[in-house]
This record gives C-alpha cells, structure tokens and sequence, in this order.
C-alpha cells in the first residue's frame, strides 16, 4: 500500500473518529443543558409557591391575631381575612405549575401542605363564622385548635422542601 494512500485512510479514520466524538459530547452537552433548564424551572416553581405559602401564612396569622382578641373588630377582620383570600388564590396558582413541573412525591409532599392548609383554614373560618354571630364558647379551643394546625402545616412545608430539595439534586 502507498504511503500517500495510507495516511489518507488513516486521516479519514481519524476525521470519523472526531466527528463521532463530536457528535457524541454535542448530544451529552444538550442533554445537560435540557436537565440544568428543567432544574432551574421547578426550582422557580418551587420557590414561587413557597413564597406564595409564606405571604398567605403570614396573613393568616394576622386574621388569627385580630380573631384573639377579647372583643375583636369585624371590620378590621374582614380585610384581613380579604387579603388572605387573595393570597391564597395566588398559592392555587402557583401549585398548577409546580406539579405540573415536579415529579411525584412533589405532588404528594403538595398534597400534605394542602391537607394541611385546608385543616387549618376551616377552624379559622369557624373563628370569623362565630365572632359574627358574637359567639365566643369555641373561641379558646378553636384558637388552641388553630396553633395546632399551624404546626402540623408547617411540618408539611418543611416535607415539601426536603422533597423539593431531592427533586433538584443533580
């Protein structure tokens, strides 16, 4: 065989062999562009909802405050309870995107939080029912019932974030 024709087969063993390797660290670099891009949305989602967990908490924690009082202002109630009826639509939309985003046991460690939430908010709803109608015998038990609940909605947050957490480990 030629010298000439030798490193011509030689030159396009290499060429193919580069192209190959090309071709292969192209598909491996995409597809971690694809996974770091889905990691970045989630955990955009996962935050958008905490936050919106957050400021819905908090004003649910001052329409519990304004409910414990001796003799509490109905007014001063009703636009607590308003602002936390906004918050709270702001986390149902939140949620629709996180567990659209999220793989299953984001959207168990969601429906705890929810569960929770949901617990929490009908002894509240009992509380704001009962100071309108100027009804105070449940108030001290379902004020005691309410910091329960709290805790329990809070250790679902926490199980959320370590869910969260797990789901964006590389």
């Amino acid at each position: 065989m030629d010298a000439g024709i030798a490193a011509l087969i030689g030159t396009g063993i290499g060429a193919s062999a580069t192209l190959a390797a090309a071709f292969v660290n192209g598909r491996v670099q995409a597809r971690l562009q694809r996974n770091q891009w889905s990691r970045e949305q989630r955990r955009a989602a996962y935050a958008a909802y905490l936050t919106a967990l957050y400021d819905r908490d908090v004003a649910l924690d001052a329409v519990r405050e304004a409910l414990g009082r001796d003799d509490p202002d109905l007014r001063d109630v009703d636009e607590r309870l308003h602002r936390f009826v906004d918050l709270a639509r702001n986390v149902h939309r939140t949620v629709e995107i996180v567990l659209l985003e999220g793989p299953p046991p984001i959207a168990d460690a969601v429906d705890r939080v929810e569960h929770a939430s949901r617990d929490l908010s009908q002894v509240v709803r009992r509380l704001v029912d009962d100071a309108r109608a100027g009804d105070a015998s449940r108030r001290s038990a379902d004020l005691a019932a309410a910091a329960e609940r709290e805790r329990v909605l809070y250790r679902a947050v926490v199980e959320f974030r370590g869910a969260a957490r797990d789901a964006l480990a590389p």
